[in-house]
């Protein structure tokens, strides 16, 4: 329920209090390697210290709440501005069974925040002239087929990045799910009927999508995720970055996904599936990793992702209308909402928002951030509760001084964790079939 005046006016004494950034217990970090990478960013705005200050305290006592409640398995959280860490906060465990705590060094399942990985790859090889966003798919790769084939001669990078291939959503999520191997899939995109003619409507896809790692590799000659990290990972600093699960196994510290069990977490298993489609959703990353790569979406690193990079990645494409209604918190605060490109853009509060979320079993992040004041946060997550992901706009409405909204629940008194209802498994599709995947969302 909405808290207004009283609400903000304590933020603000906190402010005052501490005085200045507050921060977990390290100092603010730039960007790696050293600033001398970093660059000013001209006309951009600045939010007001004490009301920055008073979102992070607030944010930490929200995180605090959430803690008590083990309303989550493990998470691990930060906010960068204007290219610094002025927040990073971990809590909960990497693995529950062993007792072993999530720290900042943990490799968590990005799901579909890997997207993002793949259309930076495409901008910085298009500027390379490597690559050209209207590039044909059927010049890269010969097998790629829709049901029309005026579609097919059409269909451009672009298209499959930009998430206008005019397929059904999410088209042969299901059969990944079951196994069935993405080569397979990908070669029966011609068997699915469209939804609208390439470039004409939205369809979120998770195998088509995927295309960019052939195109790379036809254009280039090197492995999609060889090039990722050549290109993007190392450069960055992303130490603990990786692709699939083996790595994910490998990594000194990594979040096993957890299950509800009464008032326990129980881990269990990562599932392969969707680490087969690597494009879309195969990166394993830390949150000191992802704070880098949220200081170089925001225009910290032009030596990796230029300024004309970043506003062709970032400029809205097809209109997203489903994502004005597909939670309170949108319903709320969006007015507009587009899908660029690995990237959503909306109108939150009457500014503009870069965004993304993702999930795989036992798995949940978010990402977001305000390109005119510089400021974003990263969340990742290992188990299935959705109470994490209402504290980002609760974070945002904080940092725009829009109204409070316990988004999150963590206000009001609520039972400790039960184990969430266990879904009904919906019936196997009898012929291929464009159902929305039962466990991967974004």
């Amino acid at each position: 329920h909405a808290r207004l005046m009283p609400f903000r006016t304590l933020l603000l004494l906190i402010a005052g209090l501490v005085g200045g950034w507050l921060s977990c217990p390290l100092p603010a970090r730039a960007a790696t390697p050293a600033s001398a990478h970093t660059t000013p960013h001209p006309g951009h705005a600045e939010l007001p210290a004490a009301r920055v200050a008073a979102t992070l305290a607030a944010y930490r006592q929200w995180l605090d709440r959430l803690d008590e409640r083990h309303a989550v398995a493990g998470l691990a959280t930060a906010v960068v501005v204007d290219d610094k860490v002025a927040f990073e906060h971990t809590l909960g465990y990497a693995d529950a069974g062993r007792g072993e705590k999530v720290t900042p060094e943990t490799v968590f399942r990005l799901a579909s925040l890997s997207k993002a990985f793949a259309t930076g790859l495409a901008a910085i090889l298009v500027a390379d002239g490597k690559l050209r966003w209207d590039t044909k798919l059927v010049d890269a790769v010969p097998f790629f087929k829709l049901k029309s084939l005026p579609d097919t001669e059409q269909a451009t990078v672009a298209d499959i990045l930009g998430q206008r291939i005019g397929l059904p959503r999410n088209t042969y999520d299901n059969m990944l799910e079951e196994d069935v191997p993405y080569e397979e899939l990908v070669r029966r995109l011609d068997e699915v009927d469209l939804s609208c003619g390439v470039g004409q409507c939205y369809g979120y896809q998770n195998i088509a999508f995927s295309l960019i790692g052939d195109v790379v590799y036809a254009m280039t000659g090197d492995f999609f995720y060889r090039e990722v990290a050549k290109r993007i990972f190392y450069p960055l600093g992303m130490k603990n970055a990786s692709y699939g699960r083996d790595a994910l196994e490998s990594s000194a510290s990594w979040a096993r996904p957890h299950k509800a069990y009464g008032h326990s977490w129980v881990p269990f298993e990562p599932k392969e599936n969707y680490y087969r489609v690597a494009p879309a959703a195969g990166v394993n990353a830390s949150l000191r990793d992802m704070e880098q790569w949220l200081i170089a979406q925001m225009g910290g690193r032009p030596d990796v992702l230029t300024p004309e990079m970043l506003e062709t990645l970032h400029k809205p494409g097809v209109a997203t209308p489903v994502e004005l209604h597909s939670t309170p918190w949108r319903r709320a605060r969006l007015t507009a909402a587009h899908y660029a490109l690995g990237w959503r853009v909306f109108e939150y509060g009457g500014e503009t928002l870069i965004f993304h979320a993702g999930a795989v079993e036992g798995y949940r992040t978010m990402i977001g951030f305000f390109p005119k004041y510089h400021v974003g946060v990263v969340t990742l997550w290992n188990s299935a509760g959705p109470v994490p992901s209402g504290l980002m706009p609760m974070v945002f409405d904080s940092l725009l001084d829009l109204p409070h909204v316990d988004w999150a629940g963590v206000e009001s008194d609520a039972p400790a964790l039960v184990a969430p209802p266990k879904k009904k498994k919906s019936a196997p599709a009898k012929k291929p079939s464009s159902q929305r995947a039962r466990r991967h969302r974004s």
